[in-house]
């Protein structure tokens, strides 16, 4: 079959439904914006947003069939202007309904986007206008957010995520230019091999946690382990490395890379040969020290920023660090003015990546109010397959959707995550920022994010204030942990 003959074909699949394969910032007070929604204004929305199943051409011989924002991927790039009302029409034109959660942004919860929080869904062939005021300034993203389950069409497996820039009432202008990454893998399929990747800074077992969790696990040995996710494609901005457009710079620039990890499962590692990255905000906040490093590491939904000094002429791929992912499409070329040839790829340094890097050692958080405990224990196997997962011995209960914890409006609150599991975790906070405050057992300041990387059998430790009134998500970022069990909600009142 010729690729016109295969995109044809490809697209009245796509009609049909979409293949499987296919204090400080946190702490402080951010008020709740207003929001409404109407039934199909006669005005134009300052944004749109049109869920549909469509064809992406990977490259000139991988293409795959998804559902994506206005038939691309990464979704349209959207610029908001901190604290300027907006407004955004969501047509989805598929058979389901779908949640588009605004990650990052401080949201009333009819407008964040999840179900949990009972946002009113965008219906299957149907629209909603959603109205916000855009918070706060820097990096965020818009994602679907439903569950999945074993159908590995639906969810962050598709192709529903695009890049959100919040732009500061105050641009320090301390770079020449940006460039926008957005991290994803395509045709996903269920392995029982382990697809983790060790890469924060080793600091032992707490013991205590392995021996949680060989309590917890009644299947441990006694069944096969649980499905993981793998992929067949790889892309950056859509393009597997090689068939995408370059990244084009002159000698001297100072380039602005911000780097969104999309996936649905997967923790990433860039590096560019022969430079460094400057790290000035994590998730989309700027850090109190910003510091060089060799390696990008982003865990799944995090957000990096980092300008590279562009001072080692050549024709380059800026890549992740596993060399089958790279090869297999995960990078993208970056070349100098007047320099030619196949592009170079090197391996950068050993570099373990710890949060405390960019941390302000000055500080010392305020005492909480109250500690919130967090177990995390997995049961393998225990659901069709899949691993199910708990919070202090309890898998959330998708069908009553029920308030884990009630919280007092503006009190401080910390988390302290007790991984008893041998997963790494990246767990979010919806409609709110992070402080994190003890990291490998060592205290730590200033670094405020939404999301975390917790390493197996370890401690971390995050302080929040719940300043925002209603239900607020908790959950782990990988799509399949979320889906079996690994969730919580707050009410704050």
């Amino acid at each position: 079959m010729d690729r016109r003959d295969f995109l044809k074909s490809a697209s009245l699949t796509a009609l049909a439904g979409a293949l499987p394969g296919a204090e400080v910032l946190g702490p402080q007070r951010h008020a709740a914006a207003p929001a409404d929604m109407t039934a199909m204004p006669a005005d134009r929305a300052n944004h749109t947003l049109r869920i549909g199943h469509g064809v992406l051409e990977l490259s000139d011989q991988k293409f795959v069939s998804t559902t994506l924002y206005n038939g691309d991927f990464p979704g349209p790039l959207l610029r908001f202007r901190e604290g300027q009302k907006t407004t955004v029409d969501i047509f989805n034109d598929t058979d389901h309904d779908e949640q588009l959660h605004w990650h990052g942004q401080y949201l009333p919860d009819n407008v964040d986007g999840a179900d949990e929080e009972r946002t009113p869904p965008v219906p299957a062939h149907g629209h909603r206008r959603i109205a916000f005021t855009p918070t706060p300034s820097g990096l965020r993203f818009y994602h679907t957010h439903v569950r999945a389950g074993p159908d590995l069409a639906r969810g962050l497996y598709t192709g529903l995520a695009g890049p959100v820039y919040i732009e500061p009432k105050n641009e320090p202008g301390a770079y020449d230019r940006e460039v926008f990454l957005t991290l994803k893998e395509f045709m996903p399929y269920l392995t029982r091999v382990d697809m983790d990747m060790a890469f924060m800074e080793p600091a032992g077992m707490e013991m205590d946690l392995v021996t949680i969790a060989a309590k917890s696990d009644p299947n441990a040995g006694k069944v096969p382990p649980g499905y993981e996710l793998a992929y067949d494609a790889f892309a950056i901005n859509g393009k597997s490395l090689g068939h995408g457009e370059p990244i084009r710079v002159k000698r001297g620039e100072r380039v602005m890379l911000h780097v969104v990890n999309a996936s649905a499962t997967e923790n990433r590692s860039l590096a560019l040969p022969g430079h460094t990255f400057k790290v000035v905000a994590l998730d989309g906040n700027p850090v109190p020290h910003p510091a060089e490093v060799p390696v990008l590491w982003v865990g799944t939904a995090e957000r990096i920023s980092a300008i590279v000094e562009m001072n080692h002429p050549g024709v380059w791929v800026l890549g992740d660090t596993a060399d089958a992912d790279r090869e297999g499409g995960m990078g993208i070329v970056v070349e100098y003015a007047g320099a030619s040839g196949k592009p170079q790829w090197q391996a950068p340094p050993k570099f373990m990546w710890d949060y405390r890097l960019f941390a302000d050692p000055e500080r010392t958080p305020p005492k909480p109010d109250a500690i919130i405990d967090m177990v995390i224990t997995a049961r393998q196997s225990g659901n069709e397959g899949f691993d199910v997962y708990a919070i202090n011995g309890a898998p959330y209960d998708w069908k009553t959707m029920p308030v884990t914890r009630k919280l007092k409006l503006d009190g401080r609150y910390r988390l302290r995550f007790r991984n008893a599991s041998d997963d790494i975790h990246p767990l979010h906070l919806h409609r709110h920022g992070f402080e994190i405050t003890k990291v490998h057992g060592q205290p730590t300041a200033g670094v405020i994010k939404d999301v975390v990387l917790v390493p197996p059998f370890q401690t971390t430790e995050v302080d929040f204030t719940a300043d925002l009134p209603g239900l607020t998500l908790f959950h782990c970022h990988m799509q399949q942990h979320m889906d079996y069990g690994f969730m919580a909600l707050f009410e704050t009142a």
